[in-house]
């Protein structure tokens, strides 16, 4: 016992303990990667919480007592709440488990043989514990939540956006507990007023909106939530053609993002988040909304991660880069280096009414007027990439 205390005492005075635990867990459960700070604040509490207990039943041969359990069925309750599922949290625990144990074997000297085997003991009887009364605690509050079926919904996508998911099966399994499935191919739509002064958007203009935007997801009632002032809605692809009316009859713009897999809900979220915080007034237009284009252009002009230079070309020129449609893209070119149609013309030796004929099938085919000051930069940025 004195050995086992010797090497509680080292381990609970090494801060770095806890920080290996965080970090093998975060690496290896996805869930727990994407939390931010005060999130991983908590995941530190109850690692050093926990920690602790596991040391000292390993010292003493003790079993958790009913206050340990009351924690723990509290700590699964909420996870419940804020999404995380409950595998991801027993999946933690287990990683948690294995680092203590890879930490006591490192010992100087290390554990004996009896101490190891209570050690391997308490672990395996503990983590049988903890899960059967994490599951259950977990499963209560989940049937809680889904008997308000709006909330739990509006919870959905609240972790969709956070990124709060172990992984796509996951997401699936829990739209079908709610009635449906997730809108594949989707388009999510993030909303603000156009006017510095319009009303502040509530849960209920986010409602109104996307009932005008007809979006019902394969069975799945409407996904839509508030994040920081924003309409947030979760719509299959095909509704994202209406937006642009349905926003401008309640005085809002938006972003509109639909190339990124349903797996990376998050990413498409804080695309159209930083888009509508960074994009200039000329950006955006009554009839038509940022797009996941316009979000890529802003992202490498603001300097943060995006995609690739092909993936921009491609996003804005689109049928543009056709062997075919060359001639397209000539027009487009001249006309960019020299700003005026008259001017385009006489380089590609075409009669104005053709250049100009030209440019109209440019905008058509890629939903840009190559006339319009913010469209020309993002037409003029990715023909730069593209070549």
């Amino acid at each position: 016992m004195k050995e086992r205390e010797r090497i509680r005492q080292r381990l609970i005075a090494d801060p770095g303990v806890i920080a290996t635990v965080v970090a093998a867990v975060r690496e290896q459960v996805p869930a727990y990667a994407v939390l931010d700070d005060s999130r991983l604040n908590e995941v530190r509490a109850i690692a050093a919480w926990a920690l602790d207990r596991l040391l000292q039943l390993w010292v003493t041969d003790g079993a958790l007592t009913p206050a340990d359990l009351r924690r723990f069925r509290g700590i699964a309750a909420a996870r419940a709440a804020d999404g995380r599922p409950v595998q991801a949290v027993l999946r933690a625990y287990r990683v948690a488990a294995t680092v203590l144990t890879d930490e006591i074997a490192a010992a100087t000297p290390p554990p004996g043989a009896p101490d190891a085997f209570a050690l391997a003991r308490m672990a395996l009887t503990t983590l049988d514990t903890l899960s059967e009364e994490m599951a259950t605690a977990y499963t209560a509050t989940s049937d809680d939540l889904t008997a308000d079926r709006d909330r739990a919904l509006r919870l959905l996508l609240d972790d969709l956006i956070a990124g709060r998911h172990a992984s796509l099966g996951a997401l699936t399994d829990r739209a079908a507990r709610l009635g449906g499935q997730l809108p594949d191919p989707y388009c999510l739509l993030v909303a603000e007023p156009a006017d510095a002064d319009g009303a502040e958007v509530t849960q209920e203009t986010a409602a109104g909106l996307l009932s005008s935007l007809g979006g019902h997801g394969g069975g799945l009632a409407p996904l839509v939530t508030v994040r920081d002032s924003r309409a947030v809605l979760l719509l299959p692809a095909a509704a994202g053609a209406s937006a642009p009316r349905a926003l401008g009859e309640r005085g809002l713009r938006g972003c509109a993002v639909s190339g990124e897999s349903p797996d990376r809900i998050a990413v498409a979220y804080r695309l159209a988040a930083d888009a509508m915080d960074t994009a200039p007034a000329h950006a955006h237009h009554p009839d038509r909304v940022l797009t996941d284009g316009d979000a890529q252009v802003l992202a490498l002009l603001g300097g943060r991660p995006a995609a690739a230079p092909e993936q921009i070309s491609r996003l804005i020129l689109g049928p543009l880069r056709q062997p075919g449609r060359r001639h397209l893209m000539d027009a487009l070119t001249t006309y960019l280096d020299t700003g005026s149609a008259n001017a385009a013309a006489r380089r590609l030796g075409l009669h104005p009414q053709s250049l100009r004929y030209r440019l109209r099938r440019i905008a058509d085919l890629t939903a840009r007027d190559p006339r319009d000051p913010w469209q020309r930069l993002t037409l003029d940025i990715a023909r730069t990439i593209a070549h």
